[in-house]
């Protein structure tokens, strides 16, 4: 190939979830090159994966597994993640690396090929493309622990969602002191539960002897951390034992104000840190090492089904590339979506919805029942070109609904509305409005900001006159009242009026920096004109709804980490990062905007209606005594 050839660097973005893993080969401006996708075996699919329904992959995005495009690998016959109680979650910390590791192999085949062809106008090649760089993002919250001398997990990966300690959040809830709640929360930005990485460990000592034994014996062989931790230690030649600011802030074990590991915290949660090692505490942009393929048969695992042939190609192509971005998945995303500034929002519509608002430098602790969080931590960005304190850390407050996308797929699978789930908004469309219908889809309960776990899903108004496509725009509406009301929240947290959602003139919106402008939209639902017209109806004339252009968000956000590291230098700083997605080809196919067209008048009737319905629904498991008339 001659040597002349410009060189075009691509930045390889790993991005690991709940139920699947993909690598991607991103450009500057966010166009993929190539990338490849494996969903993971279940327990609850052994035997029948090729008959299991669809599911909704980390994006939102619904992953038919009887479409025979879709190539199902597995590492061995075990499942990557299984169930194996009610409310229990795993994952095989070997299987996620394999995964990685097939994934990686894919990407650098098809990218051997296109390095190879030639152009189909026949016109002289110009180009080649380079990986520079890696970004990882991840699901966050889930727990492995590995010993240091042999490098095996002493147990499965304890996933965010499992829910085993429920019984141990609930008497700490119940024991420890209002004043002593408040503090904790102050230190971490969260409430006591078990989503968080401190509460799995707690089980795992009390239920794993090898774990109990190792820890009490002080042999400091323990080595704690989450996805992105146990990934980084095994694919860099140096070992590194690092977390970034955003998955840290999710352990529960991190103070907010020092960036490091509070001792009270560790107090709490009967971690004595001579007996354990937790990894050191960075930036989401840093050099957390070299990329080094890891011998996965030495870590007791089936092989990586990765042949001699791959290897070549995987060692010449990525051997020695710096992995310098690493972000929890909803942070990435925030980055994916460039939500950068102070008072930019995103919302992700997957299997629930999870919105983010930031709040810039400034840490909050809601009032509302919100998440303080870490969004990125930058640290060498330039204030002289992206405005002050760029250079600490960004947080924000988050807020999830349990239900989003998984509410049109029981509108599909029970209640056979519609055939797949992209159908969804053309019924919906059909109708003006929901003609008095309200869905409150609380299949899971109510999150922010009404925590009721004893809410029920609901629908209200029903009449002969009802259809199919009231429901179904219920439904939608449903989803999108939530998201309006954790902004909301969110935006009262900040000390704003939120009356400014339901002005009714474009030129009487407030004006001034740290405002909500616009909500960054991404994930399945967001797909849908119908959908996302309906929730910039229900955010007012103030908000604009912005589509974003790239189907991969997460992924993006942790290129964009790795590449605006000084040592990769693919951006020179965030509104570099901006200038080049505007000129991408994906911008310039897929970006879109929504404005709401719905009268004051209107929006506020629709909002009492749901509020109604929202107070009828709840507490509806409370127990029936048996003296009620």
């Amino acid at each position: 190939m001659p040597s002349q050839l410009k060189e075009i660097p691509l930045i390889c973005s790993i991005d690991v979830g709940t139920t699947s893993t993909r690598a991607i080969l991103f450009t500057r401006g966010g166009d993929e090159i190539t990338k490849h996708q494996i969903e993971y075996s279940t327990s609850a699919q052994q035997g029948s994966k090729r008959n299991s329904p669809a599911i909704f992959s980390n994006e939102g995005v619904a992953v038919n597994l009887n479409d025979s495009s879709i190539e199902l690998e597995e590492v061995s016959n075990s499942p990557t993640l299984s169930f194996p109680k009610p409310g229990w979650v795993e994952c095989n910390p070997g299987h996620i690396l394999a995964n990685v590791l097939i994934c990686l192999a894919a990407i650098v085949t098809n990218l051997e090929i296109i390095n190879s062809e030639e152009p189909l106008d026949n016109t002289p090649k110009t180009h080649i493309y380079k990986i520079v760089s890696i970004g990882l993002a991840n699901m966050r919250e889930t727990v492995i622990v590995w010993s240091k001398k042999t490098g095996r997990p002493l147990y499965n990966g304890v996933v965010w969602n499992d829910t085993r300690t429920l019984e141990t959040v609930n008497q700490l809830l119940a024991e420890t002191p209002e004043e002593v709640k408040e503090d904790l929360k102050k230190r971490t930005g969260c409430p006591i539960s078990t989503y968080f990485s401190a509460f799995k460990w707690g089980w795992l000592y009390d239920n794993v002897p090898a774990i109990k034994a190792s820890y009490d014996s002080g042999d400091k062989d323990l080595m704690f951390g989450t996805v992105d931790t146990w990934l980084i230690y095994n694919l860099t030649r140096e070992k590194s034992f690092v977390t970034d600011m955003s998955n840290a802030s999710r352990t529960y074990l991190m103070n907010l104000e020092t960036r490091d590991y509070d001792d009270v915290l560790l107090n709490f949660s009967n971690i004595d840190k001579s007996k354990i090692n937790l990894p050191k505490i960075v930036p989401s942009s840093y050099h957390f090492g070299s990329f080094s393929f890891p011998d996965i048969q030495k870590l007791g695992f089936a092989s990586s089904h990765v042949d001699q042939d791959q290897l070549v190609l995987l060692k010449r192509q990525f051997e020695g590339v710096p992995i310098t971005g690493c972000l929890g998945d909803q942070s990435s995303s925030l980055v994916g979506q460039m939500a950068f500034r102070r008072g930019d929002a995103k919302c992700t519509y997957g299997t629930g919805a999870f919105l983010l608002y930031n709040t810039g430098s400034e840490k909050l602790i809601s009032e509302h029942g919100a998440v303080t969080t870490v969004g990125y931590w930058f640290d060498h960005l330039d204030p002289k070109v992206d405005g002050e304190h760029c250079y600490q850390p960004q947080f924000c407050l988050e807020g999830s609904i349990a239900v989003a996308g998984s509410c049109i797929q029981w509108l599909r699978d029970n209640l056979k509305l519609i055939d797949k789930a992209s159908d969804i908004g053309p019924l919906a469309a059909t109708a003006k409005n929901s003609g008095g219908v309200v869905f409150v889809p609380a299949f899971s309960g109510l999150f922010a900001p009404y925590w009721d776990s004893k809410t029920t899903g609901t629908i209200f108004g029903l009449t002969q006159y009802s259809t199919a496509a009231h429901i179904a725009r219920a439904a939608i509406e449903g989803v999108c009242f939530q998201v309006r009301a954790i902004l909301q929240a969110m935006i009262s947290d900040a000390g704003q009026s939120s009356d400014f959602l339901d002005i009714d003139d474009d030129n009487s919106c407030p004006i001034g920096g740290g405002l909500l402008r616009t909500l960054h939209v991404d994930g399945g639902m967001s797909k849908s004109g119908t959908v996302m017209q309906i929730q910039a109806d229900f955010l007012g004339h103030c908000v604009t709804v912005a589509r974003s252009p790239n189907a991969e968000c997460t992924a993006f956000g942790a290129a964009i980490a790795s590449g605006i590291h000084p040592d990769v230098g693919v951006y020179e700083s965030l509104k570099d990062v901006e200038k080049a997605v505007s000129e991408s080809e994906s911008y310039k196919r897929g970006a879109a905007s929504f404005y709401a067209t719905m009268k004051n008048k209107e929006r506020k009737r629709a909002l009492k209606l749901w509020q109604r319905a929202i107070e009828r629904a709840m507490h509806w498991l409370e127990p029936v005594s048996d003296d009620e008339d």
